[in-house]
């Protein structure tokens, strides 16, 4: 069985978000789609160990951001690599509180869907709860959506453990060595540097400034493993 079908399959890339009680919690999330139009109906599949899903099954209710193809890798390793039992994820993010009390984030979205949830599907490791929309609206009609094959190919982005898609890489062997972070999985590659970090191509692991972390979790280089 050749696994590498599944990348074929069209996602999107997206900030799901909850509440249970006054706090807020959100994840980066790619299987979020429609399911019917009358009335208007979505899905989101969750990880069963992330704190996104407890807010959801408390609360039935959830948000989904429409993800900008700018959106730097910063802002997904927030919502996409750190848990929110560890951090308060929304302390310097803009929100605004939707029709059904949860927060929508709007940083770097180009639009919003707000649902309350009227049944859900165990799928082992995950759930995938259903909603009935109850609000939605465009933010940016300028900017395009990221799509999760842009972030793989052109952010080089990787998914969580704990992401639906996620999948073990392959190990390969580099004439020139590359880094990964132990972390999040992210790794730098000497030829294409790191752009979004003002890292020219070409600049080796070790001459990376001391100050420099990873573009996605913010990792130190000490978290970083040289790939054999």
């Amino acid at each position: 069985m050749d696994k590498a079908a599944f990348y074929k399959l069209s996602y999107g890339l997206y900030v799901v978000s909850s509440r249970k009680d006054n706090q807020f919690n959100g994840q980066i999330a790619n299987t979020h789609f429609q399911v019917t139009s009358e009335p208007p109906t979505v899905a989101v599949c969750i990880n069963k160990q992330n704190l996104t899903h407890e807010y959801i099954q408390t609360s039935r209710k959830f948000a989904v951001s429409v993800i900008s193809r700018s959106a730097p890798m910063q802002f997904i390793g927030l919502l996409g690599f750190k848990c929110g039992r560890d951090i308060n994820k929304f302390k310097n993010l803009n929100v605004k509180i939707g029709e059904t009390g949860v927060p929508i984030v709007l940083n770097n979205a180009i639009a919003y869907i707000e649902a309350k949830v009227i049944n859900q599907m165990d799928c082992g490791s995950h759930t995938i709860f259903v909603g009935r929309v109850q609000d939605c609206g465009i933010l940016k009609d300028d900017e395009e959506p990221m799509t999760y094959a842009y972030y793989h190919e052109v952010k080089r982005g990787k998914a969580p453990k704990t992401a639906p898609t996620y999948q073990e890489a392959p190990k390969k062997v580099e004439r020139e060595a590359r880094y990964t972070c132990s972390v999040c999985g992210y790794v730098y590659d000497p030829k294409k540097g790191d752009p979004d970090n003002s890292i020219e191509p070409g600049t080796k692991f070790e001459n990376l400034p001391a100050e420099w972390t990873c573009t996605i979790c913010g990792a130190d280089k000490s978290q970083f493993e040289k790939e054999l």
